[in-house]
């Protein structure tokens, strides 16, 4: 039997090509896989950093830094992309479905790229026809992650055409891990919360506020379908500004639901025949509750976030103020019902003529026409006209409609410029600062009389001259250095000889009704009645330059001339450091640094800083306690210059309050400082020039325009049970006291009327009956 034979098959051109292919395949195979590895690792750095694994878990949306008062309410944000986050049971179902119907009809079937969809695209676009193909999960990646941004490119990043290709493979390497890692829901959720609706709205939350003042959950067919398609091109299809396109691409949408079977046709065809019912509203980052303290926190927190290399426009920060929003509203109200009355006796005071007058009451030649000049409006026209002053003064002078602010509400007027100036430097201006002296977190804090259209922060960045309420300081220097509250001084005519300058210089002070009693009074009753001869000499003998010192360790920082009228408040201070100051004497001694921010979270609710209570000892425990004792005396002792207090329900279960009231030359500048067991509160009023005032004591004392507004607000604070500030009295001291401090010789009751006048008539015969014994 021959051999068996090896049967040879011939080798066809046929075969190679199929081993070719093969070949072929198999490296295209190898060399997309080694290409997506490599753009997903950054091989030689040339494809730009993919997101990572921790990238995938914990994405960091764009978030917006929300501003909380302390009883947790939101009053502010700062943002770029005005997003908040919501949760995905929290979308309505309807919403949902419009987007998967329109966006992505096989979302639930393909696992982050649609082959069908990118076969389609591919199709298309070899005929010429533009198309896309990504899938939600390709969008969310693009939108979450930046993968088009400077920052994600490498070396073939910059090189056209490379750089599409090298960026749609990020997306697809990164919609494939999202799948992996996510949910459909959960994919959706961050879609919906990541995406661009324009004006402004980064999110359903934001969008659905922004457009129909609604939330999500809320959003009816109609307003997802119109929301949906605006994700299209947020500036074509914004209905606000192209409501035609809007309408039209809302229609086509509402067709993709019925095609999905979301909603049935007759339902399609039915909404369709919907106008687009807005109610439109784009938040700016300013917006929130309009506040004077915004601007103090705005202040800190930049300063702050920049130390920390922290975006608070970015990084989702929550900020907590000692601000609580109750008492702010309550410290809003005092001051604007009292200021709306005095506005009324103001304008009565000066009907006929302009309230700026200089020391000789004749109105200032020129005023307006100076003021003008300091003005936003004067100085746009100076760079429009040059130095054509013709045109500028015809513009200033030509009228216009405007809206402008009154206490009955905005009024619609016909102005010019130079009228709407006279118009607004007519009414008085106010500043109010309540803060926990314990703590030094500041609790209310109103800067003037309308937010919206006098910007001007009375609290921390106006100053003024204190008038008497700089005289406890004087006090507390000499009771620091061996006085005690009982020691007497009499009241009598002085005239103090001093250098200023190299220069001698003469000073008489008088009394603020110019009279002299030439009776001894203890300090007590001194401070009480705020008797300048008496504070005169007491500044003398203990100098004014210690009176200086003291004020600086008491927290005043504005600069004070140490002259022999320093304790009559002859130096500019602000609010913000009177309450202060006057908080250091409730705090048993402790100086402490007001706190505005209480704390800084990150955006999982992680502390990254808690701002505490900085206190430090300044004066001993002995002299803060004779020194509240020495604020009650303006209640207590005959003719004190608070007991127009007693018009206000503050007096149940004995409760105490100390305070100082404060006029300063011509009754420019009212003020009162009051202190409770719980709270200091400094109040300012005045015209926004200094020769802008009342021209009577009756009317323009600290008494009569600042005091009146503490009295209201205590009353609002006391009547809220909320708050948890209760009447009661000052505590005892903990320490033993030296020295003698009980000298009150009568101890006037509270007088059964409340008309103002009557109140003074009653006090200036007690005052008289005791008169003997001063």
């Amino acid at each position: 039997m021959p051999e068996e034979q090896k049967i040879k098959v011939p080798r066809t051109r046929y075969n190679k090509w199929i081993r070719a292919l093969w070949k072929t395949f198999a490296f295209g195979v190898l060399f997309i896989v080694l290409y997506f590895v490599s753009v997903d690792l950054n091989l030689f750095y040339l494809f730009g950093a993919s997101p990572g694994l921790d990238d995938l878990e914990n994405p960091q949306n764009n978030l917006p830094s929300q501003i909380y008062t302390s009883d947790g309410v939101l009053v502010g944000r700062y943002f770029r992309e005005n997003r908040d986050l919501v949760p995905f049971d929290s979308i309505a179902p309807v919403m949902v479905k419009a987007l998967v119907a329109t966006e992505d009809e096989r979302f639930y079937e393909h696992q982050g790229i649609d082959p069908i969809s990118v076969l389609a695209a591919i199709k298309d676009n070899l005929r010429g026809e533009s198309r896309g193909a990504s899938t939600l999960t390709q969008q969310l990646a693009k939108n979450l992650y930046r993968t088009r941004t400077k920052d994600t490119k490498g070396i073939l990043g910059h090189v056209p055409l490379v750089s599409t290709i090298v960026a749609k493979t990020k997306e697809w390497n990164t919609s494939i891990k999202l799948e992996q890692r996510y949910t459909k829901d959960e994919i959706l959720g961050m879609y919906l919360n990541t995406v661009d609706f324009g004006s402004n709205a980064f999110g359903i939350k934001v969008a659905s506020k922004t457009f129909f003042s609604t939330t999500p959950d809320q959003l009816k067919t109609e307003e997802a379908a119109m929301l949906v398609g605006v994700l299209k091109a947020p500036t074509t299809y914004n209905p606000r500004f192209n409501p035609k396109n809007a309408l039209a691409r809302r229609n086509v949408v509402l067709q993709q639901m019925a095609r999905n079977k979301v909603i049935t046709s007759a339902q399609a065809d039915s909404l369709s025949q919907l106008p687009i019912e807005l109610k439109y509203h784009v938040e700016q980052h300013l917006d929130g509750v309009p506040a004077y303290y915004r601007q103090a926190v705005n202040e800190f927190v930049r300063k702050w976030a920049e130390e920390k290399e922290l975006d608070i426009y970015a990084d989702g920060l929550k900020i907590y103020l000692t601000i609580d929003s109750r008492m702010q509203r309550l410290a809003e109200e005092a001051l604007k019902e009292k200021m709306k009355s005095l506005q009324r006796r103001f304008d009565s005071h000066w009907r006929g003529r302009n309230p700026w007058v200089d020391d000789k009451d004749k109105e200032i030649p020129g005023f307006i026409e100076s003021a003008i000049k300091r003005t936003g409006v004067y100085q746009s026209l100076k760079n429009k006209y040059g130095n054509d002053e013709a045109a500028i003064i015809r513009e200033l002078n030509t009228p216009k409609k405007m809206t402008v602010f009154s206490w009955k509400g905005p009024q619609e007027m016909t102005m010019s410029s130079m009228d709407s100036l006279r118009y607004y430097k007519k009414f008085l201006r106010a500043g109010m600062m309540t803060m926990d002296p314990f703590t030094g977190h500041i609790k209310a804090w109103v800067g003037g009389i309308d937010y919206e259209n006098f910007k001007y922060d009375h609290v921390k960045q106006a100053k003024r001259q204190p008038g008497s309420t700089f005289k406890p300081f004087v006090y507390a220097a000499a009771i620091d250095g061996g006085y005690s509250p009982c020691d007497k001084i009499q009241d009598q005519r002085v005239t103090i000889k001093y250098v200023e300058n190299g220069k001698p210089m003469e000073w008489t002070p008088h009394n603020a009704d110019h009279s002299i009693s030439g009776r001894q009074m203890t300090l007590r009753h001194a401070m009480g009645r705020s008797i300048n001869t008496v504070t005169a000499q007491l500044t003398e003998a203990i100098g004014p330059e210690t009176v200086r010192k003291f004020a600086r360790r008491l927290g005043i920082t504005s600069p004070i001339e140490a002259v022999p009228s320093i304790g009559l408040g002859s130096s500019d201070v602000s609010i913000y450091e009177m309450v202060n100051a006057y908080s250091t004497f409730v705090n048993n001694g402790f100086l402490n640094k007001p706190i505005l921010v209480m704390r800084i979270e990150d955006r999982n609710g992680n502390i990254i800083e808690q701002f505490n209570p900085q206190q430090k000892r300044v004066i001993t425990e002995e002299t803060a306690f004779l020194m509240v004792h020495m604020l009650k005396g303006t209640m207590e002792e005959p003719g004190g210059t608070s007991q127009a207090l007693w018009e206000y329900d503050l007096w149940k279960k004995g409760n105490q309050i100390g305070g100082k009231t404060g006029t300063t030359s011509n009754h420019s500048d009212g003020w009162y400082m009051g202190v409770t067991k719980d709270l200091v509160t400094g109040v300012w009023v005045g015209g926004e020039d200094r020769s802008i005032h009342f021209r009577t004591s009756a009317t323009g004392e600290g008494s009569k325009t600042a005091l009146p507004i503490f009295g209201r607000f205590m009353e609002k604070v006391y009547r809220d049970p909320d708050l948890g500030i209760k009447l009661g009295t000052f505590p005892k001291p903990a320490v033993k006291i030296k020295k003698p401090y009980n000298c009150i010789t009568v101890v006037p009751r509270r007088p059964k009327v409340t008309d103002s006048t009557a109140v003074d008539t009653m006090l200036e015969q007690m005052n008289d009956s005791v008169s003997s014994q001063f």
